[in-house]
């Protein structure tokens, strides 16, 4: 079996999270999806508003046929990485930066692959944000 593991807070779940999910059923037949801890957000982003909880969003993701698993995750890191077993990472085209480089020299030297995906053009959960805000 190989399994795929990816990650995101899925707040104001849209088509681009389903076919991010559809995209990472590509590099392998079983998909586990980490969403984060509402909590955890809320205490390193005061201020933030967050649609679903923490239950409600795990509850959206186990409904959906094309995964197969869902965990919750405080911060991806190397310690969370070593509690899930899973063969490919599937980072978003978004997932830059210094922590992200160091999430990939751990999966290149634990035998991880590593697969960037393509965010879906014109949807997001910003622009969600700004539609809904606009309809009031």
């Amino acid at each position: 079996m190989n399994r795929v593991l990816t990650f995101g807070v899925y707040d104001y779940f849209h088509l681009g999270h389903l076919r991010l999910f559809k995209q990472c059923k590509e590099y392998g037949d079983y998909l586990i999806v980490a969403v984060q801890d509402g909590d955890y957000i809320k205490k390193y982003k005061p201020g933030v508003n967050i649609l679903y909880s923490t239950e409600e969003r795990v509850e959206i993701i186990e409904a959906l046929k094309v995964v197969d698993r869902v965990v919750v995750y405080q911060t991806v890191c190397t310690d969370f990485l070593e509690t899930i077993d899973f063969e490919v990472l599937a980072l978003g085209e978004d997932h830059v930066g210094e922590r992200f480089d160091k999430i990939v020299e751990w999966c290149d030297t634990n035998e991880k692959k590593v697969v960037r995906l393509k965010r879906t053009k014109g949807i997001s959960s910003t622009i969600v944000k700004d539609r809904v805000k606009s309809l009031k």
